[in-house]
């Protein structure tokens, strides 16, 4: 996540965050929204969605709220959402996705006219239109295929602004609706499944991600913007979440350490899987748990660390097979051991640190 501040049309200053995908975006996108912040908010929710499937996300959060209702206020709101998707054209490159909640979608349908490279738009809860204008004719006009999101139950925007919208756009148009969901969509189910149908519908009208081949053995880690510490992996073709569980993080994913005790995990069992196979022996399946934890050096007979504490692997090894003798599973699980990544942790291990020249 990164701040992005904007000169708006009239020389006010708009504060808003850009969020990037672990790679290179495929497409960036202009979201606007009238949601609460924070973490595992429906604005979080949707914007990492988004970034999972390699978008750029602008987030600006409607602060002014009250100028939608006049004539004067709504045309500044407009205009303040041209100049950021041009200072994001600059910097970056122009938006083809707009995602509008609630009055924000109302804006985003008012200046897609403006924004030649827009090829979908989203609104969610969005009102028709602001009091003192009809928007039909640039609904009509948008140019772009129409994702009409909306509650049926909406208490604060009502499902006839939806199908005033829906019924106003040109084919490609499509609605969907919310149900059971309140207009700000503080429901984690609700929002859950408003960004993953958002997500599912946009990308096929956005470019196809960058066919490079991905380094083998590389991992890269970015920020997601899911709380404070959820990250995105990228591990070859592999896209992967990581976070802290709450109330540290937001649990958008395992945590680091649920991380290391995987690789262990799986390296123990295709190593398993690999003696057995090369001798020919009846192995049926091997299935490994493992868990970390810090403890008493004193309490490890075995450890040249006599003070303080120390991490400590538990694992537990099934092997099944029923046709396999004592002997076998014996081997097997000294055979265990003998896995890469036990090897790794057991061994020295440099981690050289370089710094990377920031994005421009």
């Amino acid at each position: 996540m990164t701040a992005f501040r904007i000169e708006g049309a009239e020389g006010r200053p708009l504060t808003a965050r850009l969020d990037l995908p672990g790679t290179e975006p495929r497409a960036y996108a202009l979201f606007v929204h009238c949601l609460p912040s924070g973490t595992g908010s429906a604005a979080e929710v949707v914007t990492r969605a988004l970034t999972a499937a390699g978008v750029g996300v602008l987030r600006i959060a409607c602060d002014r709220p009250g100028e939608f209702t006049t004539e004067r206020g709504f045309g500044a709101t407009v205009a303040d959402l041209v100049a950021a998707a041009r200072r994001l054209r600059r910097r970056y490159a122009a938006p083809t996705l707009l995602v509008g909640h609630s009055h924000g979608g109302t804006a985003l349908l008012a200046a897609a006219h403006r924004l030649a490279d827009v090829r979908a738009v989203v609104t969610i809860g969005a009102p028709s239109g602001p009091p003192h204008a009809d928007l039909s004719d640039r609904i009509a006009r948008l140019g772009a295929a129409l994702l009409v999101l909306h509650s049926p139950v909406d208490a604060e925007v009502g499902i006839e602004h939806a199908r005033e919208i829906f019924e106003a756009a040109r084919h490609p148009r499509s609605f969907l609706a919310l149900d059971g969901a309140d207009h700000h969509l503080t429901g984690t189910a609700d929002a859950a499944f408003a960004a993953s149908m958002l997500t599912a519908w946009a990308v096929r009208y956005l470019p196809a991600p960058a066919a490079a081949e991905p380094e083998e053995g590389r991992v890269v880690v970015a920020e997601s913007g899911a709380g404070p510490y959820g990250q995105h992996l990228t591990a070859g073709h592999h896209a992967l979440t990581a976070d802290e569980p709450p109330p540290a993080g937001a649990g958008s994913g395992p945590s680091p350490y649920d991380y290391l005790l995987a690789g262990l995990g799986a390296c123990t069992s295709m190593t398993v899987r690999m003696y057995a196979d090369r001798k020919g022996w009846p192995l049926d399946g091997v299935t490994v748990s493992l868990r970390h934890s810090r403890v008493h050096a004193a309490d490890c007979a075995d450890c040249e660390t006599t003070s303080g504490r120390i991490d400590r692997i538990d694992r537990v090894i099934r092997i099944d097979g029923g046709d396999l003798d004592d002997e076998q599973r014996a081997r097997l699980l000294e055979i265990a051991d003998r896995c890469p990544v036990h090897r790794t942790l057991r061994s020295e291990t440099v981690i050289h640190t370089e710094a990377a020249p920031p994005r421009a």
